[in-house]
């Protein structure tokens, strides 16, 4: 049995001390899930603004702070922890490995990413939300035209952004050094594939906007001069330091979700992924290049005619790979045993939505065109096809993928394809019309439109589209309602799939692998069942296993930066250091006492596995 001196928590305190990756992944999909609907929701408010000309809902400074919120909640709080959710999830499934390198930093990294969460969405209780646009642009956000709303975000994305980026350290070291005997590089799963290029982004980006906000900080808090032109600061700075990071930040966000659509269509096609090294390859070049495009962005800022040229034929070039994947992914259907399940009916609407998202990127990417395009409803359109139309396709893809290897349930795929339809056909409704909009004029951040402009129909349209993807979204939540109250009934392998995450129980088991498995080729699960056997063929005889303790002080830590934000934000910096305090202290303790873990014994593993 375990050893007695390890302390087994249970119930609220099982999951603020746990460093278990799969109970983890569950709290990034809660916490990235309720931030979510908190974005659906104040796009939903935009939009019944913007849903007949002149109305006057929430105009100025409210619409200025919802706008702000939705983009920023999107991103940084709900996107990036969905994917860090299935990261999670998968990862030390998919390579063998019994968890992630750090369990505690894993810990950590999420609690860190939902105390910057919290943080900025207490904005609105105290005095109003960030009012300066999600990219938070100087010298808006400057001291001199915001209030303390811009402080809420400066602060709530450092907190958040050490999360994520200590988070990408850890999959890169798991990935590096804890992949199962056999599992060469060349035979991971796809999705480990774009986690790994995901997390090296990370660990290049993240840095970029760390600077950008500390600065801003500086300007904001301690009367710095980066970007106060009258003390010979510089706004343009400002959008170099944001789109260095920002425009990585969509391949962040979009690799996962390559490496989701991936596995699905593989699994669904009965094929084997057509062209996998090629897309390995593709992979790598498009994280790569991601960082050779961010000033298209800035085409209009006047970087002069030498630079748009050379950022124009970068940005084009990067649509190279991504092509690549497109026509792997519909030659992997072709002529596969194709079974619409609703997690492939999503791979199957994100291929042509993304196509056309990708296209109307490589029109902006035109610098005479995108000086025309700039700023209007066109961009906006552009970049919901490429992160709703492909980064939250595949979230639900992969949800309804991975849900029983995560709930050991099924979701009720009549409820999955009635969200499918209603979601796939609002979202059409709501963007397509956008791309109209933005050529005719209409531009982006505004609150209102006068009648007669033309821009009435598409406004409304876009409205009811909007309203069909939350009647969508509460369908899905009904389906997580509905299975939730279900006892765990699904199989190991429901789906007949490829990798080495369906060789092990469903839910996975607290050790993941019983005996590490040995890995004998690209899709090694499918490859043992091709040769008759019912599971993976152990590179290890049974033996203890050891696992890592429970930790509280991830929790504490990260409340003490929480404490420490506030201290800035209200230039009262005693409450800064005793917050700072707070986290030296957990991180000496963490120090200074070793976690020596426990063992799970053979006997246990084999009560476990007589029980299952």
């Amino acid at each position: 049995m375990a050893h007695a001196h390890v302390k087994r928590y249970s119930g609220i305190m099982d999951w603020l001390t746990t460093v278990d990756h799969k109970k983890i992944a569950i709290l990034y999909f809660t916490a990235g899930g309720f931030f979510f609907l908190l974005g659906g929701l104040e796009a939903l408010l935009i939009r019944l603004q913007l849903m007949y000309p002149d109305q006057h809902l929430f105009v100025g400074d409210t619409y200025n702070q919802i706008l702000t919120m939705h983009g920023t909640t999107m991103i940084f709080l709900a996107a990036m922890p969905l994917l860090f959710g299935f990261m999670n999830a998968v990862v030390p499934l998919q390579i063998g490995a019994r968890d992630v390198a750090f369990p505690f930093v894993n810990s950590l990294g999420f609690w860190l990413f939902f105390a910057g969460g919290v943080l900025m969405n207490t904005s609105w209780f105290l005095g109003g939300a960030p009012d300066a646009g999600w990219t938070g642009y100087a010298p808006l956000s400057t001291d001199a035209y915001t209030g303390r709303g811009t402080d809420f975000y400066v602060l709530g994305l450092q907190i958040a952004g050490i999360g994520t980026l200590i988070g990408g350290i850890n999959f890169l070291v798991t990935i590096v050094n804890m992949r199962a005997p056999g599992m060469t590089f060349m035979r991971m799963p796809l999705f480990t594939w774009t986690s790994f290029i995901t997390s090296t982004i990370i660990l290049f980006a993240f840095p970029a906007i760390t600077v950008g906000l500390v600065e801003l900080m500086f300007d904001r808090i301690f009367n710095g001069n980066f970007f106060e032109v009258s003390k010979g600061g510089n706004v343009v700075l400002w959008q170099h330091l944001f789109w260095i990071f920002g425009h990585p930040e969509v391949y962040i966000l979009i690799l996962p979700a390559f490496g989701i659509i991936s596995e699905v269509v593989s699994t669904f096609s009965k094929k084997r992924l057509f062209g996998y090294s090629s897309m390995v390859f593709a992979t790598i070049l498009i994280g790569f290049l991601s960082f050779m495009v961010w000033a298209h962005h800035m085409f209009t800022v006047g970087m002069g005619p030498v630079a748009n040229a050379i950022f124009g034929i970068a940005t084009m070039t990067i649509a190279v790979p991504t092509g690549v994947k497109i026509f792997n992914w519909l030659f992997t259907l072709w002529g596969g045993q194709i079974r619409f399940t609703t997690a492939n009916l999503w791979a199957i609407g994100f291929i042509p939505t993304f196509v056309i998202g990708g296209m109307t990127g490589v029109m902006l990417a035109v610098p005479p065109a995108d000086y025309q395009y700039h700023d209007s409803y066109f961009v906006i359109a552009h970049f919901h096809y490429v992160i709703v139309g492909g980064l939250i396709f595949s979230v639900f893809a992969g949800l309804y993928y991975w849900w029983p290897k995560m709930f050991g349930r099924l979701l009720n795929e009549g409820l999955g394809k009635l969200h499918f339809w209603t979601f796939f056909i609002g979202f059409h409704l709501c963007f397509f019309p956008q791309h109209f909009l933005g050529l005719m004029g209409m531009p982006r951040r505004y609150f209102t439109f006068m009648p007669g402009e033309g821009l009435d129909e598409g406004n409304f349209l876009s409205t009811i589209g909007a309203l069909l993807m939350g009647v969508g979204t509460i369908v899905l939540l009904v389906n997580i309602v509905a299975t939730s109250v279900k006892k765990p009934h699904a199989a190991a392998d429901p789906w007949d799939a490829r990798t080495l995450e369906w060789s092990i129980p469903s839910p996975a088991p607290e050790y993941n692998f019983k005996q590490t498995p040995l890995v004998r080729g690209l899709d090694a699960f499918w490859k043992e069942k091709m040769a008759g056997n019912k599971e993976m063929t152990p590179a290890e005889p049974l033996g203890p296993i050891h696992m890592p303790s429970p930790s509280i002080l991830p929790f504490i830590m990260s409340i003490g930066l929480f404490i420490a934000g506030y201290g800035f934000m209200y230039r009262t910096f005693v409450v800064s250091i005793i917050g700072i305090g707070i986290t030296l202290i957990c991180m000496l303790l963490r120090s200074v006492f070793d976690d020596h873990g426990f063992h799970i014994e053979v006997e246990e593993l084999q009560d476990k596995g007589a029980k299952a």
